[in-house]
């Protein structure tokens, strides 16, 4: 899903650690059940996904974790940064989502927050955590890429 492409999408937050810490098997779009406050506060991209997982409870899903911080303009009745946010997906998403989460290792994470005509959306990543090993391997095959596009780009312009 290329985001980018379409005009009525604003990126708003992206967990770009996301990729480096775990394996993403699957992605899924949600939308995302938010006060007034959280929108504001959203729409000046005052959010942070770091430490943001999604969870299934009692046959809905929920993102914990994921700050928004409270609006500037805000008064007595702004709303608490780390509450939980419900997400809104179909029955069959969430029986999906819950078997797969219910297999050992896996876990939804959210991967990027971001408006679409004018609704909040979440991208939903199913991923496993990787070993120390494969994140070693993924940095050296980044390097590796970085070396031989360098030696392109040298390469053309002799």
């Amino acid at each position: 899903m290329n985001l980018m492409k379409d005009n009525n999408v604003k990126v708003v937050v992206e967990n770009r650690k996301a990729r480096h810490e775990y394996h993403i098997d699957d992605t899924l779009e949600a939308g995302l059940v938010l006060q007034g406050t959280e929108v504001k506060s959203l729409r000046a991209g005052k959010a942070n996904l770091q430490d943001a997982y999604g969870e299934i409870k009692d046959g809905e899903a929920w993102v914990l974790n994921f700050h928004i911080s409270p609006y500037e303009q805000g008064n007595r009745f702004n709303h608490e940064p780390k509450r939980p946010k419900k997400l809104l997906l179909h029955r069959r998403e969430i029986n999906r989502l819950y078997g797969l989460t219910q297999q050992r290792g896996y876990t939804l994470i959210p991967l990027r927050v971001y408006f679409k005509n004018g609704l909040a959306k979440m991208i939903l990543g199913v991923a496993r955590g990787k070993k120390l090993h494969d994140k070693r391997q993924d940095i050296a095959a980044r390097d590796a890429k970085r070396d031989i596009d360098r030696a392109i780009k040298e390469r053309a312009y002799k």
